[in-house]
């Protein structure tokens, strides 16, 4: 078996649809090339008790057995059965050279790879080439052996590069038995990784979650081979509590000893993880929440489509930016789905390179073309998102990972689309579905013998599931007749909310957000949905952060910096933020200029998380006469609203709300004729509801 017979062995279990053509095709040989190699795996699966390939009629090759017994078997392929190319070989030789802290011999590296020596004294020079080109060093000692010389940082890097390219943990599993180069049980670390994650309430993207478990594997194994990290410097940014943490339970549960320096390095790649979620936030959050506003009003304009009300399109797009906005840009990985969505989505790409600027400025370099592609992502995915809200189709649903599972990635669905839900199976049950009631099916794991159209989506339904689960919609609206859904519109729990919540405020408004939020829970306990985080005030509404005790009308101010300080002192009387947290802003606004001025005559000064900052609140001045922030266009500015953010999420509803109202002239028009705080207060209220 070499690479390309797995290949082959891959696409059976995956596809009943290959052919001898398409496999050649897809391997750039002769079909002649492709039955030699099956006559190679026919004989592997039949040396492990498996089926031979099945040939049928125009060329088709199939498999008959399970596909999980074949996985099975292509995993227990050692250097024994399976033949390493050249290249292969040199990635394998040069990993146990990095990885062994003192010499290795020609002898042990061809023993370990299961050939001959002559193999590996042709070779050496290659491979010590392919390790010099990662900026270390592979000296030739005589009656030694082979060292590999460098920084630490640089050997686990180059390791981490490596090891985290290999597809599947079951595949780590089976290289740990061919290349043992890390240590700690993968399961355990698993686990103290997802504390942490838990305890420092952020999630990982799949693909930083899995480099981080390798990389914390590689430490513990150079660790117990008394290899640790050299000398870092001394920045201890955001993430270096959860470095902290996280080396805390390592050591424990794997025997080690870690050092300051490997708490910094650490805190160095959480720093530039991806994260699905992220609580806790770079210290400048609120400010890269101000700059994802306005990309998403200029790549609205361009793209002529409305995105602002998308609520999912800015915190998603603002925890990115959160990755994009760093002095060196962050590695992210380059795959084939992306370079799907930029080909079909050329139009978006040339949006978002006209308005990139705004970011590139912020970031203080340009932004390199991957960057630009995850960014496109972003902005498809939000658009599938809108189009599709118009779209009825029947649905069936098929989950592998429990009712959990299937409710989450249903209520994430139903939140996007409007398809209409009409079964939650298991993979095994899809043979029964009547194509006649199910449009689409919708699984969070491979289907190998459905006959209805079917899409595989991530249980998270990440950007990239929404711009697939979108295209297959598409291609099914344009090759099929199908029957309209709209009339079969079922009720929801928001729907009703929705319906109910104008009437509850017109028959008692003083009441109406206590009465709304009994509402929101009793109605969402009958649909048996949970109870979301804005339907309480842990993510408070705009309305909710600006009562009218938050407010003040006709003050006078000399300048700008006085309007800041006086927007800023019920705030402050009521211990929301630190005297501190006023000079911080005015400083911000001084080095950054007036950004905080969001629309026409209005100003939200804000400072970043940990410069003074106690609890989520905002305050809202109107002035008896407008002052100038330097904004051009956008001055004078007449009301500032002061926002007080210590973490990274909290405030994000309210500010969402506040900037969309922002361009309605009718919502400030209403601030400018309020009488008191109460018609001002009452007036954001009336306002916020009427978003849609």
């Amino acid at each position: 078996m070499n690479s390309r017979s797995v290949s082959i062995v891959r696409k059976l279990v995956s596809s009943d649809e290959m052919t001898l053509s398409g496999l050649a095709a897809s391997a750039e040989v002769s079909e002649r090339t492709i039955r030699n190699d099956l006559d190679e795996i026919s004989a592997f699966l039949t040396s492990k008790g498996l089926s031979a390939p099945c040939y049928s009629s125009g060329g088709r090759v199939s498999l008959s057995d399970n596909p999980a017994e074949v996985e099975t078997a292509l995993l227990s392929l050692g250097f024994d059965s399976y033949h390493l190319s050249r290249e292969e070989r040199t990635v394998c030789a040069a990993i146990l050279l990095v990885s062994n802290s003192g010499y290795l011999t020609l002898s042990q590296i061809a023993d370990t790879l299961l050939v001959s020596r002559t193999t590996i004294i042709k070779e050496i020079d290659d491979i010590k080439a392919f390790i010099t080109g990662s900026g270390l060093e592979a000296v030739s000692y005589p009656s030694k052996g082979i060292r590999v010389d460098g920084a630490e940082s640089a050997k686990r890097a180059f390791l981490l590069k490596l090891l985290a390219s290999v597809e599947g943990e079951d595949r780590q599993d089976s290289l740990d038995r061919q290349l043992p180069v890390q240590a700690g049980d993968r399961i355990v670390i698993r686990k103290l990784l997802s504390e942490q994650e838990l305890r420092h309430g952020c999630s990982f993207s799949e693909d930083s979650f899995h480099e981080l478990v390798i990389y914390l594997r590689i430490m513990v194994s150079r660790n117990l081979q008394g290899e640790f990290m050299e000398a870092q410097p001394v920045d201890e940014n955001d993430a270096y509590l959860m470095a902290q943490d996280i080396l805390r339970s390592v050591s424990q549960y794997c025997g080690i000893t870690t050092t300051v320096d490997e708490v910094r390095y650490l805190s160095l790649l959480l720093d530039g993880a991806r994260y699905l979620k992220r609580s806790g936030g770079r210290r400048d959050a609120p400010r890269v929440q101000v700059l994802t506003r306005r990309f998403i009003e200029r790549i609205s304009d361009e793209l002529g489509c409305d995105l602002n009300g998308d609520f999912e399109f800015f915190e998603n797009l603002s925890n990115h930016l959160d990755s994009v906005l760093r002095p060196e840009p962050v590695n992210y990985p380059d795959t084939p789905v992306i370079h799907e969505v930029i080909e079909d989505n050329s139009d978006v790409l040339e949006a978002v390179r006209s308005c990139d600027a705004i970011i590139s400025t912020f970031a203080g370099r340009e932004l390199t073309e991957l960057e630009i592609d995850y960014i496109v992502l972003h902005v498809c995915a939000a658009l599938e998102r809108k189009k599709n809200k118009e779209i009825a189709f029947h649905v069936a649903l098929v989950c592998g990972a429990g009712i959990g599972t299937s409710q989450l990635l249903l209520e994430k669905l139903k939140k996007h689309f409007n398809f209409r839900i009409v079964d939650i199976l298991s993979s095994h049950e899809v043979g029964s579905i009547n194509p006649k009631d199910v449009d689409l099916v919708i699984s969070t794991v491979p289907l190998r013998h459905c006959k209805i159209d079917h899409v595989v989506v991530s249980p998270l339904l990440t950007d990239e599931d929404y711009i697939h689960v979108g295209a297959k919609i598409d291609t099914l609206r344009n090759s099929r007749n199908l029957p309209s859904r709209i009339e079969d519109e079922v009720p929801s729990a928001k729907g009703l909310i929705d319906r109910l919540a104008p009437a509850v405020r017109e028959a008692d408004p003083g009441h109406a957000p206590a009465v709304m939020k009994a509402v929101r829970r009793v109605v969402r306990d009958y649909f048996r949905e949970p109870c979301t985080v804005a339907d309480d005030v842990l993510s408070p509404y705009l309305h909710q952060l600006l009562p009218g005790s938050h407010i003040r009308l006709d003050v006078a101010c000399d300048d700008w910096r006085d309007a800041v300080r006086a927007s800023a002192q019920v705030l402050l009387d009521e211990g929301y933020i630190e005297p501190s947290y006023i000079d911080a802003m005015i400083a911000n606004i001084e080095e950054n200029g007036p950004y905080v001025v969001l629309s026409k005559g209005f100003a939200v000064p804000h400072e970043g998380i940990d410069q003074g900052s106690l609890e989520t609140g905002m305050s809202l001045i109107r002035l008896t006469a407008p002052v100038p922030f330097d904004a051009d266009e956008l001055d004078p500015v007449e009301f500032v609203c002061c926002m007080s953010a210590p973490d990274h999420k909290t405030h994000l509803k309210a500010f969402f709300n506040l900037v969309n109202l922002l361009r309605d002239d009718a919502f400030k028009e209403s601030l400018r004729q309020a009488v008191t705080p109460a018609d001002a207060a009452s007036a954001i209220e009336r306002f916020e509801y009427s978003l849609s």
